[in-house]
């Protein structure tokens, strides 16, 4: 490949942030024959070992092929993958009108998607990249400086007991270090932030009646509930879930103040105790709400990954989604840039990559702040048009077959007969 002064560079690829979308894409790019460098802030143990932070990823299928090419797919356990069959989404009350009922027939797949938990998709990310040859995991990484220049990319960084910041250059940065990215920052690259004003509140719960299989979307007028289902405890079989909330500040921190019990019992009136007394399991996680959009994706010598690109609302399960979609295309654009010998950081390389992740991403990411904004306003002409929205779905099998494709991550499909009204 064509590059000023090689020898003064590290590796081909510098990637700041040893989450799952980094980390994949340093798997990814080395399984295809380039260098990367990870620099993670967190210590070598948090990254082999991550501890529960109460999120469950919603996975489509093009995400699951992605893992598995990459091979963190076949270390999960099996009491960490979980099936999505189906989909149901309540307006108001549950129970008091139908609900729209999405599933995978029509698709050619039997179920909607997989469900595993953050942690394990963390751990088993670090497990691949760190056993890839061609790539550099750099722990406890704390980066001072990044920089672009006519020839590479530059980034300063310290680790434990130096005094000195150590600097690493390659024809390429890549941010994927959270949607509040500090390297998207010292890069130039600006961001579109959208603060919902609310809270999400998850964590593990059992049930004492059997799920089925079946997400549940709850937008209720004061506060959502999303209830997931996840595989059975691995200890005695009892049926388990995954419980979102979703308020506004005070709320939440109403919420969080209550004991175990009354969280719990909360949480299944919400439900109209559909899955019977539902049990707290470990803690309770609270993250603010804030999207992201950045304006530019990628820029000369960077590019933008995972949630430094695009930081999803949760309520339509695309944000790792959107992460893995990034891996792919950037491998993609990458390796055909060193199959004709262009230089790797080059803007009309990396603007390839640019485009084809925006015309991906701008849609799910529009479309989801407008599926939020309509089902939390609770004035009465909003609850109307949401009222009419699902009721249009029920009627419409086209509109359903759109849905459950971007659920499905497959393209639409009319659906069989049993999509619609369900409860």
């Amino acid at each position: 490949m064509t590059r000023a002064d090689d020898s003064s560079l590290d590796c081909d690829l510098l990637i700041v942030g040893g989450g799952p979308a980094g980390l994949s894409l340093a798997a990814s790019v080395a399984q295809a024959g380039l260098s990367a460098t990870v620099l993670e802030q967190q210590v070598e143990e948090q990254l082999a070992r991550p501890a529960p932070d109460g999120r469950e990823i919603a996975l489509t299928h093009p995400s699951v092929a992605t893992l598995q090419r990459l091979g963190s797919w076949q270390r999960l356990a099996g009491h960490e993958v979980g099936l999505l069959r189906a989909a149901d989404v309540h307006d108001g009350p549950v129970g008091r009108r139908g609900s729209l009922h999405l599933h995978a027939g029509g698709t050619g797949a039997g179920h909607l998607g997989w469900i595993v938990p953050n942690h394990a998709l963390r751990r088993t990310a670090y497990e691949v990249a760190a056993s890839t040859p061609g790539v550099r995991v750099v722990t406890g990484a704390r980066v001072q400086h990044v920089a672009t220049r006519a020839a590479c990319a530059e980034v300063e960084y310290l680790t434990a007991g130096q005094d000195q910041a150590r600097l690493l250059r390659a024809p390429l940065v890549v941010a994927a270090d959270s949607r509040l990215s500090a390297t998207r920052r010292q890069l130039g690259l600006g961001a579109a932030m959208t603060d919902f004003g609310r809270t999400v509140i998850v964590c593990r719960m059992r049930c004492e009646r059997p799920h089925d299989e079946v997400a549940h979307e709850c937008f209720g007028y004061e506060r959502t509930l999303a209830v997931l289902p996840l595989p059975d405890d691995p200890v005695d079989g009892a049926p388990m879930c995954s419980a979102v909330v979703t308020a506004d500040s005070t709320q939440a921190r109403e919420l969080l103040a209550l004991a175990p019990e009354a969280y719990a019992a909360s949480v299944a009136a919400q439900f109209q105790h559909r899955l019977g007394a539902l049990q707290l399991v470990g803690e309770r996680h609270a993250y603010p709400l804030v999207a992201v959009y950045a304006h530019r994706f990628a820029a000369a010598r960077c590019a933008l990954l995972g949630d430094a690109a695009v930081g999803m609302h949760p309520v339509t399960a695309h944000g790792f989604n959107l992460g893995l979609t990034g891996v792919a295309t950037l491998t993609r654009v990458l390796t055909e840039a060193r199959e004709h010998s262009a230089d790797l950081g080059a803007a009309s390389v990396l603007q390839r990559y640019a485009r084809a992740h925006h015309r991906h991403a701008w849609p799910l990411f529009a479309g989801t702040n407008a599926i939020v904004r309509l089902y939390t306003d609770t004035r009465p002409l909003p609850r109307i048009a949401r009222q009419a929205v699902l009721a249009a779905a029920m009627r419409l099998p086209p509109l359903q077959a759109v849905i459950v494709s971007q659920l499905t991550g497959r393209r639409p499909a009319w659906p069989t007969r049993g999509a619609g009204t369900h409860g």
